[in-house]
C-alpha cells in the first residue's frame, strides 16, 4: 500500500515511516501539515492517510473535511492519530469519515497490523 503520514512532529512520522516500510513493506509519504497533506494527496492518490489530529496551519478534522469534499480524495480511507482519544471525539471524527483513531505513542511493532485491520485487509 502507499500510505501518506501527516504529523508535524518529525519524531512520529520518522517511527511511522520506519515500520510501515520496513514491517509492512508499504511506500510512505511524509508531510509535516494539512496543507501539504491535500497536495500530497492528490498527486500521490495514497491507499491511505495516517492523520494527526492537532497540526499547525490546518488541523487533521479540517485536513479529513478538505480530503472528502476533493473527489480525486474522497475515497482514500483516513486513520487519525491523537494523543487524548475522547469518546465524543472519535465519534465525531468518525462522523466526518476517518475509519478508525489509533492513540499516540503507538506501538510500532503492531502499526502495520493495525493498518491492515482497521481497513479489513489480512
Amino acid at each position: 500500500m502507499r500510505i501518506l503520514i501527516v504529523d508535524d512532529e518529525p519524531d512520529i512520522r520518522r517511527i511511522a515511516n520506519l515500520a510501515l516500510r520496513k514491517l509492512g513493506g508499504h511506500d510512505v509519504i511524509e508531510a509535516e501539515n494539512g496543507m501539504d497533506a491535500l497536495r500530497l494527496a492528490a498527486e500521490h492518490n495514497p491507499d491511505l492517510v495516517l492523520l494527526d489530529v492537532m497540526m499547525p496551519l490546518m488541523d487533521g478534522p479540517t485536513t479529513l473535511a478538505a480530503l472528502k469534499k476533493n473527489l480525486a480524495t474522497a475515497h482514500i480511507p483516513v486513520i487519525f492519530l491523537t494523543a487524548k482519544a475522547i469518546h465524543s471525539e472519535v465519534e465525531r471524527w468518525r462522523a466526518l469519515g476517518a475509519v478508525a483513531t489509533f492513540t499516540k505513542p503507538f506501538d510500532p511493532i503492531r502499526l502495520d497490523k493495525d493498518v491492515r485491520a482497521a481497513l479489513g485487509r489480512p
